[in-house]
């Protein structure tokens, strides 16, 4: 597939003509990969490319093709880079990858002091984050806003969220600490190196949630807990 003619940009708010394309192919990829998501509707959509916070992929013919937005919690400390969507038939030609890259230089350019988060059920997700030095953390490190946590109650996991007092649910969380973090080809080899285990990690929340374990390390090296982190619930 010819992928060079794309375009991936900040959006605008000329681009609201997309909206409700973007929030429908949202909810049709989560329904094909049996997994929750927190919906969005157009008018929220819109409102993101009118702020110029969010990206978007189009071919030079006008046709929509990717797309991811951001959104920022507890006063600024914490940024999302949520709603990644890519149309079926560009998927697993990078332009994922290219989109992630962008909605994390202009998350940088806007909030070069906050921390920037997702939660996601795919490996896919998990790399391109690793790439961008992300790392695996536990829910306790994301941020504690309750709008945030309000934001899961339209995902079909939400039930299982709430009885884990929003401390474990069948995503992962990823974390970037502009004051603290890695190098991205650091997160890079970890996930190489793990790759199989943290496949082995995400069907087995799918199968079944434990209760988490207290951290008896709390002070430590993030790098050696890492795996603590993901495989004690």
């Amino acid at each position: 597939m010819d992928t060079q003619n794309i375009i991936i940009r900040v959006a605008t708010p000329e681009d609201k003509v997309y909206a409700k394309t973007i929030t429908d192919e949202m909810e049709s990829s989560a329904k094909a990969r049996g997994t929750g998501i927190a919906r969005r509707s157009p008018e929220y959509i819109a409102e993101k490319m009118e702020q110029g916070k969010a990206v978007i992929a189009l071919s030079k013919t006008g046709e929509w093709i990717g797309f991811c937005y951001i959104e920022t919690w507890s006063h600024g400390e914490y940024v999302a880079n949520s709603g990644l969507i890519v149309l079926p038939a560009y998927r697993k030609s990078g332009v994922a990858k290219a989109i992630k890259q962008r909605i994390f230089n202009l998350s940088r350019e806007k909030y070069p002091e906050s921390k920037i988060f997702g939660l996601t059920t795919g490996l896919a997700v998990m790399k391109i984050n690793s790439e961008l030095g992300y790392e695996p953390v536990t829910y306790s490190e994301l941020t504690q806003d309750e709008s945030f946590w309000h934001g899961c109650k339209s995902c079909v996991n939400y039930e299982t969220l709430m009885s884990k007092d929003k401390q474990n649910c069948f995503c992962t969380a990823m974390l970037y600490d502009p004051k603290d973090h890695y190098k991205p080809e650091e997160t890079k080899d970890f996930f190489e190196s793990n790759k199989k285990g943290l496949e082995r990690l995400l069907r087995f929340k799918q199968w079944k949630l434990f209760k988490k374990k207290e951290n008896p390390d709390n002070g430590g090296s993030k790098i050696k807990s890492i795996l603590f982190h993901l495989f004690n619930f």
